[in-house]
């Protein structure tokens, strides 16, 4: 398939991990494909392995007037935006009683404020019929214990598709959220360079998935570009959950 001909899309951590297989599928399907991360090094090897369509921005979203730098970072190249996927993120864990009020903020401000504000400042680059798909996460349905702020945190985005698809559709633009189970990257402690290498505590977590077995980047990528496709014209504002089964059975 050639879905995304002429087509520009950003995909915040397209550095690793889920992002940089939907970076790679993007750009295997006609797109040009704009990655962000905060490490250069990784950034430069990302787009040298996703090709000559890639353009790499570093992007730290803790960093005061990230979002602008950003957004007027791919306006200096003169591209205007088809697709977004808001992938980058955090995921730290604690018990309740030991959630201090700095992982609480941490959370939320990597996985909600600054994607927020980036699609704010990024919203003038958006052309007609475009797509913003954010990455959620199952957790915003499942009760883990010990995971309260990353879940809640990936509760607001599947909130955001739904309110942000009624600010933006008028603009033409579309909102859905991506919510993945456990995936094969460094996230759960797989090594990039030894994916066949299980981390520990593989197993356990396995059990929990009713496929058996964790899901692969490009599956979620899949998902991803599904989402971003005229082919899901007429999905606005819902949740695709790429999981095993595990949120659903």
């Amino acid at each position: 398939m050639n879905r995304f001909p002429d087509k520009n899309v950003l995909v915040t951590g397209g550095n690793s991990g889920i992002g940089f297989a939907a970076a790679q599928a993007f750009a295997a399907e006609g797109a040009r494909v704009v990655i962000t991360g905060r490490d250069r090094a990784s950034l430069d090897a990302a787009t040298t392995r996703i090709g000559p369509q890639a353009l790499a921005v570093s992007y730290d979203s803790a960093q005061p007037g990230s979002a602008h730098a950003l957004a007027a970072a791919i306006a200096a190249q003169g591209l205007r935006l088809d697709v977004a996927f808001m992938n980058a993120g955090i995921a730290k864990f604690a018990a309740f009683d030991a959630v201090t009020e700095a992982l609480w903020d941490e959370s939320f401000a990597v996985n909600v404020k600054a994607p927020y504000f980036a699609l704010q400042a990024l919203l003038p680059l958006f052309n007609a019929n475009s797509a913003i798909v954010l990455n959620g996460s199952i957790n915003a349905h499942i009760g883990m214990p010990s995971s309260s702020p990353y879940a809640a945190s990936k509760a607001a985005l599947v909130s955001l598709a739904k309110t942000l698809s009624g600010d933006l559709l008028g603009r033409g633009i579309r909102v859905n959220v991506v919510s993945c189970g456990p995936i094969a990257t460094p996230l759960h402690g797989w090594d990039a360079t030894d994916p066949a290498k299980e981390p520990p505590g593989a197993a356990q977590t396995r059990a929990q998935i009713p496929l058996r077995r964790f899901g692969q980047p490009r599956e979620v990528a899949a998902a991803v570009l599904y989402l971003a496709s005229a082919d899901a014209g007429f999905v606005v504002g819902t949740e695709l959950i790429v999981d095993g089964g595990m949120s659903q059975l």
